[in-house]
């Protein structure tokens, strides 16, 4: 009877990031990594800042109607209130 092994794939273990990194080198250059390090980190933050502003303004947004809706019930009520 033969055992059957998954195929373990998750974090790359430290022989796997010295070949990554040694790819890494020579296509891009010693010098080009921490550029592009600093422009991944740059785009990051640009994402985050943008995931945010679009969170607030949908906050905004529902926060608004809730209060619009309240506003329209308050409205309707002294009307009918009014016309006894």
């Amino acid at each position: 009877m033969v055992a059957i092994v998954p195929l373990q794939f998750g974090i790359p273990g430290g022989m796997e990031l010295a070949v990554i990194l040694l790819i890494a080198i020579l296509l891009f250059g010693a010098n080009k990594i921490p550029q592009l390090a600093r422009s991944t980190g740059q785009a990051m933050g640009e994402f985050k800042r943008g995931r945010e502003e679009i969170e607030k303004e949908i906050g905004d947004l529902t926060s608004g109607s809730d209060s619009d809706s309240k506003k329209a019930d308050s409205k309707k009520d002294s009307k009918k209130e009014s016309k006894d």
